[in-house]
């Protein structure tokens, strides 16, 4: 950073709203997604949104697929008004009141595939629970007894509910083939490769129907299990070829009940980040340590890079100020023009709906401020 006191900081994030310095010129841009927009309404730097959003108190009481409809509208409204360019659905199709720990991020897809029996019995429990790198699972998500089909899984039909209530381009966020496997005890593959690519065919397929701005894979075990980078690598590749325009993955290093699950950093990952076929990153980094930013210089010039630089895992508001800094720290540590996208961490749904608009708009406000947008 150039500043060296608080009050110098604060004093060039001001002009740069009154648009006396820094790069905050304006250009045409697409949204991750072949979605163009006019270059005085495209900053060059977009808001987006990890996936999740709190299930309003309403949802829950009265469930109907009209009141589903209702809430997703009110989601994309919320972050729309906010100032997100790229907003999500805010998965609340997903939640299961008897899953709340990871939001529907495993159980909505597991037990939905065919090939797969969603009872688990007392001994295959016992089965999953010998595997030490699910400790933070007391039983396996489903079991996998025959190969793997698509069943009654219909994410074209998911994101197509969305896309009529998103008043614009939307991002639609899916959970990677690995960390579903990882989940699964298997009694038919008989090999983590096999199954995790079954599980990566079977939603592919699904992939290519999906009509919107940009997909999104979300992975949050490979963070924990860099050693797997290859076939995590391979299995997200067929979901993102098949995606028919943006291409992004988010990673993260767990957010189960909002609690960091995996340990590592960065820096082991970058081999595996830069195999893939993604046009950006999504990247947990507003509660990670500084050196998973430098990590980030050796990422391969064809992946965009976007920065998490809300924290999920606190009730704490982060300030426009603070928000334009960490921007600012981003653009001088990986140079000019790699930084595409700013983002929460991870998704909002363990957060109170007022904490959580709340960070949406300060991200927003903190983007303007950095660009020195009105």
């Amino acid at each position: 950073m150039v500043s060296t006191t608080p009050r110098e900081r604060n004093r060039r994030l001001r002009m740069r709203c009154r648009g006396g310095i820094g790069t905050g010129g304006r250009r045409e841009w697409r949204l991750g997604c072949g979605v163009k927009q006019h270059p005085e309404s495209a900053p060059r730097i977009q808001t987006t949104t990890v996936g999740s959003y709190p299930v309003p108190d309403w949802l829950v009481a009265l469930p109907s697929e009209q009141a589903l409809i209702d809430a997703t509208r009110v989601v994309f409204s919320l972050q729309r008004a906010a100032g997100i360019d790229l907003p999500t659905d805010g998965e609340l199709y997903r939640f299961d009141v008897n899953h709340p720990d990871t939001n529907g991020m495993i159980e909505y897809f597991v037990h939905r595939l065919g090939g797969i029996r969603r009872e688990v019995g007392r001994q295959e429990v016992a089965a999953f629970r010998a595997r030490s790198e699910m400790g933070f699972r007391s039983r396996p998500a489903a079991v996998v007894t025959d190969p793997i089909t698509e069943g009654t899984l219909n994410l074209p039909l998911d994101c197509e509910r969305a896309a009529r209530v998103a008043g614009g381009p939307l991002k639609f966020t899916l959970t990677s083939p690995y960390m579903l496997a990882r989940t699964l005890l298997d009694e038919h593959y008989g090999n983590l490769e096999a199954l995790t690519l079954a599980l990566a065919d079977a939603m592919a397929a699904q992939v290519r129907e999906i009509d919107c701005a940009c997909v999104q894979v979300d992975e949050a075990n490979i963070p924990g299990n860099p050693a797997d980078g290859p076939l995590a690598a391979e299995a997200i590749n067929r979901l993102l070829d098949a995606a028919p325009r943006g291409k992004a993955v988010h990673f993260c290093f767990g957010n189960y009940g909002g609690q960091t699950i995996q340990t590592g950093g960065w820096a082991a990952l970058i081999e595996f980040l830069n195999r893939l076929r993604a046009d950006h990153l999504v990247l947990e980094l507003a509660h990670r340590p500084a050196a998973d930013l430098e990590a980030l210089r050796d990422l391969s010039p064809h992946l965009g890079i976007g920065i998490g630089v809300v924290d999920i895992k606190v009730n704490h508001i982060e300030t426009p100020e603070g928000i334009a800094r960490a921007i600012e720290r981003a653009e001088h540590t990986l140079g000019p023009g790699r930084v595409r996208y700013v983002h929460p961490d991870c998704g909002f749904w363990m957060l109170k709906r007022s904490v959580a608009d709340r960070k949406l708009a300060a991200l927003a406000r903190g983007r303007d401020l950095y660009l020195g947008r009105s």
